[in-house]
């Protein structure tokens, strides 16, 4: 059996194993699921009659793509949580004991993490659905919209991944992912159009690949209304460049968070 194919499949039955967790600790799978709902309705209701997107979109229909961009990224940071938390109980020790491949609890870690973000987009749709949201194109660009959610969650559970072999607890990758992922998702235009920055901070709005995440979503499900156009070039080809940012995160944080595991279960 090659490496490659043996780290799919031995990533597969960790996944399994990450899976179960759902049926013998539910409360993790409520949790997930109550956080979209919460924030569906808190910006739909709360917040959504005091801004106003432009065009003739409106802002609860054009606000649930954000909601989606800023769960999934969320969501990702199980993958950290659940390895600073497997270290701390020794079970990776247990895995260094097993003919298994050295990447396999990453795969195994990052794939069953996509479930959550499965199950949170499922519920958060049917929310959305219920207080206003539609998808006005076709079923294609819905599928479409919804993969490129997923894929770029993925991207950053490896980011993720790496953090978590670095960090000693789980509280540390908690308060690690708050700082970083907080910024990204609210320095975007997940919950206010681009056009209510000004200067610099414009511009690292439209640059963040969470804004163009968002952008792609939001076309993709036909919710940009007659907004004007986008001038930045990364929000005029918000699909491209959202793909470039997972190739890239991919391409960097896979090698350094397989290194890392080798280093941390080498001790």
């Amino acid at each position: 059996m090659s490496s490659t194919v043996q780290a799919l499949t031995d990533g597969w039955v960790v996944a399994q194993r990450n899976l179960i967790k759902i049926k013998r600790v539910p409360e993790v799978l409520v949790f997930v699921l109550v956080s979209p709902i919460m924030f569906v309705l808190l910006f739909a209701f709360v917040f959504g009659g005091a801004i106003d997107p432009g065009g003739s979109v409106n802002y609860k229909e054009w606000l649930i793509a954000g909601i989606f961009a800023q769960t999934v990224v969320f969501g990702a940071t199980f993958t950290g949580a659940g390895l600073a938390e497997d270290m701390q109980k020794g079970i990776i020790d247990r895995f260094r004991s097993l003919p298994m491949s050295p990447s396999a609890v990453l795969v195994g870690r990052t794939t069953s993490d996509v479930v959550y973000n499965v199950l949170s987009l499922v519920i958060m749709a049917l929310t959305g659905l219920l207080v206003g949201w539609r998808i006005r194109e076709g079923f294609v660009d819905a599928i479409l919209g919804f993969a490129l959610l997923l894929v770029f969650a993925y991207a950053i559970s490896w980011v993720m991944a790496w953090v978590g072999l670095l960090v000693p607890s789980v509280e540390v990758i908690n308060n690690a992912s708050f700082i970083v992922i907080m910024p990204l998702t609210f320095v975007s235009n997940a919950f206010v159009p681009t056009e209510s920055f000004s200067g610099v901070l414009r511009t690292i709005v439209e640059w963040n690949p969470v804004s163009t995440l968002t952008q792609a979503s939001r076309e993709l499900f036909g919710n940009t209304g007659g907004m004007p156009p986008p001038e930045a070039w990364p929000m005029q080809n918000a699909e491209l460049y959202t793909l470039i940012w997972v190739v890239v995160i991919l391409v960097v944080f896979g090698p350094l968070s397989v290194r890392q595991y080798r280093l941390t279960t080498s001790k």
